[in-house]
């Protein structure tokens, strides 16, 4: 399968026409139709059946490290603000606690092929706090050493220094991700993170030559007082140090739900038009500096190991973005981390107190989840293959079903025929959908038809494709 990564068409019209307010998908159902009546039993249950498959998928193990030495408005992360380091020491004597219950779970032969460390910041915690975490974990699973492996740790560049990114390429981990978000010092003033573009650059570069063998860059747009010439200057100094990938996020000013983003004003965000001239610019920035277009708001230079697993049709979608290593069960550790283990989701407890009270009494803090019924593993089957490879088999989606695509999807069907019209996509005989080069910065909009749960009362939740 191979997606038509350098076909990319920006059509202002059509962005306009479909910017509607979709889930980004890296689930379905999304995590907020996660429900209450699903439990640690269940979730035990979901482990037990997922080592009983006769070759058991490979782990993928998430930790939510959730302290921050400095609150930035824009954020919508679960965190906990503090300059304090000692109180990640009591987060990390219960975090150990839970990766011993949670590696008990898992046949200790099911290797650990991806390791994220997310936030929060998990820079926040010490070089001798992250070796403990990690030893732990290697006494509870089974870490790959493969070249292909994938251990990553999210950066924050204002408080890391060169020593500390050798010492973590030590550790083992071989990707990192910097946040950025915009070098302007007007708009890092209106979001409260001050990030001198200087150092940031130069721990890019030394990044890079110190054998990082990917390295991620983020970027937000639509934030106060950004301007496509503000952004235009960004890019411009990025690419003196170019990264391996970029994801370019779209601002979501939901205020009432994220309270931080309350000290941003309404007044100084851009308008839609030049949110709209902001993106533009930045895909043609990025296209004519040879990134390829991956899905919604990655990028990656093609020798990047994931703009190679699009080609070769490896590439999968989970709670991390977009990931290399696909049909991984993955595991979520730490506060509000979320898990996917065979068909279940489930979620931990968002705050830190019921998190020690269940770890104290050796359980899992499982708060909620989903178990998928076989047409939520159809439909979750249809929207991966669309938002990783721009396309879709529907006979090959309804493989294990004796449906066909025309009756079983009869109603999307004549949704899509009017996408069909627009130029979003087409249809061939052998039901496989394409998505044209213009309807690609749509796609959350084209997995949204086979979205059962999507409803106009929930549209609030989301932020906008655009």
């Amino acid at each position: 399968m191979i997606a038509t990564r350098n076909r990319i068409s920006f059509d202002p019209e059509l962005i306009r026409r479909y910017d509607l307010r979709a889930p980004r998908y890296t689930s379905y159902p999304s995590a907020d139709h996660f429900e209450n009546n699903f439990t640690e039993k269940h979730y035990r249950q979901a482990a037990v059946t997922s080592n009983e498959i006769p070759i058991p998928s490979a782990l993928s193990l998430y930790f939510h490290i959730p302290f921050c030495n400095s609150l930035c408005f824009f954020c919508a992360c679960n965190k906990v603000v503090t300059r304090r380091t000692e109180v990640a020491d009591e987060y990390l004597d219960y975090l150990c606690q839970e990766i011993q219950l949670q590696g008990g779970l898992y046949d200790n032969d099911r290797e650990v092929v991806q390791l994220h460390l997310g936030g929060g910041t998990p820079t926040f915690l010490t070089m001798n706090q992250i070796k403990r975490l990690l030893q732990k974990v290697d006494q509870h699973f089974l870490l790959s050493t493969s070249p292909d492996r994938d251990f990553s740790i999210e950066i924050d560049p204002r408080t890391v220094a060169l020593e500390s990114l050798e010492s973590l390429r030590q550790l083992g981990f071989n990707r990192i991700s910097l946040g950025v978000q915009d070098f302007e010092p007007k708009v890092q003033q209106a979001i409260h993170r001050i990030q001198p573009a200087e150092a940031t650059l130069e721990l890019l570069q030394y990044a890079k030559d110190i054998g990082f063998e990917s390295i991620n860059v983020d970027l937000i747009y639509g934030l106060p007082h950004q301007t496509f010439e503000t952004f235009n200057r960004t890019l411009e100094l990025l690419m003196t140090a170019p990264p391996d990938r970029l994801s370019v996020f779209n601002y979501a000013h939901l205020p009432c739900r994220f309270p931080p983003q309350r000290r941003i004003h309404g007044k100084d965000l851009p308008s839609a038009e030049e949110k709209l001239t902001i993106l533009e610019t930045c895909v043609h920035w990025l296209t004519t500096a040879g990134y390829s277009y991956i899905g919604i708001d990655h990028f990656a230079r093609p020798e990047d190991p994931l703009a190679h697993a699009q080609l070769n049709g490896t590439l999968g979608r989970n709670f991390q973005g977009y990931s290399t290593h696909t049909g991984c069960d993955q595991v979520g550790l730490g506060i509000s981390s979320i898990s996917q283990v065979g068909a279940c989701y489930s979620q931990n407890v968002k705050e830190l107190s019921p998190y020690y009270a269940a770890t104290n009494h050796g359980r899992l803090s499982v708060d909620r989840g989903f178990q998928l019924s076989p047409d939520d593993e159809i439909r979750r089957r249809a929207i991966e293959q669309l938002m990783c490879f721009s396309r879709v088999n529907l006979n090959s989606v309804l493989a294990s079903s004796e449906n066909t695509p025309e009756t079983y999807f009869a109603g999307e069907f004549r949704v899509l025929e009017e996408m069909i019209d627009d130029g979003l996509l087409s249809i061939d005989d052998n039901n496989t959908i394409e998505v044209s080069p213009s309807g690609r910065f749509l796609i959350r909009s084209i997995c949204k038809v086979f979205d059962i749960y999507s409803a106009p009362g929930r549209e609030s939740r989301y932020s906008r494709l655009i």
